[in-house]
């Protein structure tokens, strides 16, 4: 069977083939072996991390599965009467629109780490979360589980800085996380944005989504408008004194630009006064 990067100990956790299971720690008494549950049974984990599902990958999938049934069980665990599912939401999704009844399912025992584990990995591996439901998967596991990052990134599998990327996306504003989900904006792109001023964000989002910009092209963005702001912060440190004096002896706000003096008066009077001076 091929493996696809899981984390240690979990290959046998998530089954990609219809294989029959002699024997499982994690079973529930006898049901270690693949048996078919009613779809009106099951019901989805509200902790899972997938929270949005391609419309049109599942009506694909449901094609494939009336042609050639679910070639994959889901794995689920007993919730009251009936089933919550630990991995394969996807297909039990696709099930449902193909019009099954039933589907293969492997029934097991299992706590709520490991269904959290499982979840993450079944979605990282199969068909990738957008990048900020990842960056909030990983920081359920950090802090419901107490993990490092390091324990992390052994579980699902990816390396450390991996990891580490990912849950920085989540010091973004509300706004750029959102647009990222909503406009599937790749994790590498918004990478720039993350220690930016937040004014410098905003400004930056509806250009990125509606020019579909590079993530060289956010960099490039990011720094213009870092170098704007230090060389007025320079100017400003620079000529504050200055700015302040000739403020109080001419009674009239004075601004210092590179190449100007500029003086500003709320009415004709205070102008008349102003020029009574010079």
């Amino acid at each position: 069977m091929a493996k696809h990067g899981l984390g240690r100990g979990f290959e046998s956790l998530i089954p990609t083939e219809l294989v029959n299971i002699d024997f499982d720690p994690t079973a529930e008494d006898d049901k270690g072996k693949l048996v078919e549950i009613e779809l009106d049974k099951i019901v989805r984990d509200e902790e899972q991390p997938r929270k949005e599902f391609s419309e049109k990958a599942l009506n694909e999938l449901a094609s494939s599965i009336k042609q050639f049934g679910v070639l994959s069980p889901i794995v689920v665990v007993k919730k009251d009467d009936g089933y919550q599912i630990v991995a394969g939401e996807r297909r039990w999704r696709a099930a449902k629109l193909a019009g099954l009844d039933k589907i293969p399912a492997i029934i097991r025992t299992l706590d709520a780490q490991n269904r959290l584990e499982l979840s993450i990995i079944e979605n990282a591996q199969r068909e990738d979360l957008n990048a900020i439901e990842l960056a909030t998967a990983y920081a359920k596991l950090k802090s419901q589980f107490n993990m490092t990052d390091q324990d992390v990134a052994d579980r699902v599998g990816k390396s450390k800085s991996s990891v580490i990327n990912t849950l920085r996306l989540l010091k973004l504003p509300e706004s750029a996380q959102k647009a990222m989900q909503e406009h599937h904006i790749y994790e590498g792109v918004m990478r720039p944005l993350i220690s930016a001023d937040p004014e410098i964000i905003e400004e930056a989002l509806p250009r990125l989504v509606a020019e579909d910009w590079t993530a060289r092209q956010v960099e490039q963005f990011v720094a213009s408008k870092k170098k704007k702001s230090s060389a007025k912060a320079t100017k400003t440190s620079t000529y504050a004194k200055q700015e302040v004096k000739l403020t109080d002896k001419y009674a009239a706000k004075v601004r210092i630009g590179v190449k100007s003096v500029t003086f500003s008066c709320k009415n004709e009077e205070e102008l008349k006064k102003l020029l009574s001076k010079f």
